[in-house]
Parts: C-alpha cells; sequence; structure tokens
C-alpha cells in the first residue's frame, strides 16, 4: 500500500514537471512571437525544447532578448547543417538557463539560415562567451564566417588544409 502511494506521488510529480513545462514554453513562445511577430517562425515546440528560427538580421536582437528577457544566459552548444539543394547553411545554438531555474531543463534552440555561396552570420559572442570554440568549428568545418569573432581562424584542422570545408555536403574523402 505504502509502495502503490509513493508511486502515485512520482507519477503526479512528474505530470506537474511536464505541465509546468508546457506552460513555460507556451509563455516563452507568445512572448517572443508578441515581441518579433513575423521576425520569428516556430520550427518545433518539445518538452523541454523549442527550436525557433530568425533572419540573420535578428539573430543578435532575439538572442539578447532570450538573455536579457528570459534568463537564457548560456549556449550549451552551436552547430551548422549543410542544405546544398536550398543554398544555405543553418546554424543552430542551444541556449539553456542557469540563472533561472524555471526554465531548467528547458531548451531553446535559436537558428538562422545564411546563403552557402557566402556564409557569414554575426556572431553571439558577446551575448554568450561559450559560443567561442563552437562558432570557431562552424568556421572552419561548414565555413561559416561570424562577423564580430575575434578568432575565425583554424584549431582543429592542418594548418595546410586546402579542400573545402570537410562538413560541407559536396566534400570527398579522398580514396573514396
Amino acid at each position: 500500500m505504502e509502495k502503490d502511494k509513493t508511486q502515485n506521488n512520482q507519477t503526479n510529480l512528474i505530470e506537474v514537471k511536464e505541465e509546468t513545462s508546457i506552460l513555460l514554453s507556451n509563455s516563452l513562445i507568445n512572448s517572443i512571437t508578441t515581441n518579433f511577430g513575423e521576425q520569428v517562425k516556430l520550427v518545433y515546440k518539445k518538452e523541454n525544447r523549442s527550436k525557433i528560427m530568425v533572419s540573420p538580421e535578428n539573430l543578435v536582437e532575439t538572442a539578447l532578448y532570450l538573455r536579457n528577457n528570459h534568463g537564457f544566459d548560456h549556449a550549451e552548444s552551436a552547430s551548422g547543417t549543410d542544405y546544398p539543394v536550398d543554398n544555405q547553411i543553418e546554424i543552430n545554438y542551444h541556449l539553456g538557463s542557469y540563472s533561472n531555474t524555471d526554465y531548467y531543463p528547458y531548451i531553446v534552440v535559436l537558428s538562422t539560415r545564411v546563403d552557402r555561396s557566402d556564409p557569414k552570420s554575426n556572431s553571439l559572442i558577446n551575448i554568450f562567451p561559450s559560443v567561442e570554440y563552437h562558432e570557431r568549428e562552424t568556421y572552419e568545418m561548414l565555413g561559416v564566417y561570424f562577423l564580430g569573432h575575434p578568432r575565425n581562424e583554424r584549431f582543429l584542422l592542418p594548418e595546410d588544409w586546402a579542400d573545402i570545408p570537410p562538413l560541407r555536403k559536396d566534400f570527398r574523402i579522398k580514396g573514396r
């Protein structure tokens, strides 16, 4: 009987956490869309994770808004994906919060797409210093130049690398 009571309490706690997560998610998305309107597109909303897409011109402003108004105080990671058919490279920042415990473990994926033929994006290093190596890796592996980043330079590939960035879809491994 005591075991059933404990199990019911745990189930109720999980349901409350899920409900709170959904309410926070809805509140966050409503706040962002109210503030930015059509400049922001909700890509998906899941438990503890939402992805929003912004234009490169709105990336810094949106990141500042998330940090200053909602407590998303760090980038857990940043990555890029090559979309050659669309002639674009997508950059994703995975933002989290240590300072606003309501949002832990919630992640906002802040995304933007840049032109593949001249891939440039504003850096978020002045907002989230933790992106330093993530942006450098994206620069090196996909060729995205981050405006305002102090070190768009190699740190993983050999100094004499002369091929296209290796995470581009049209990169071919020699010998294959």
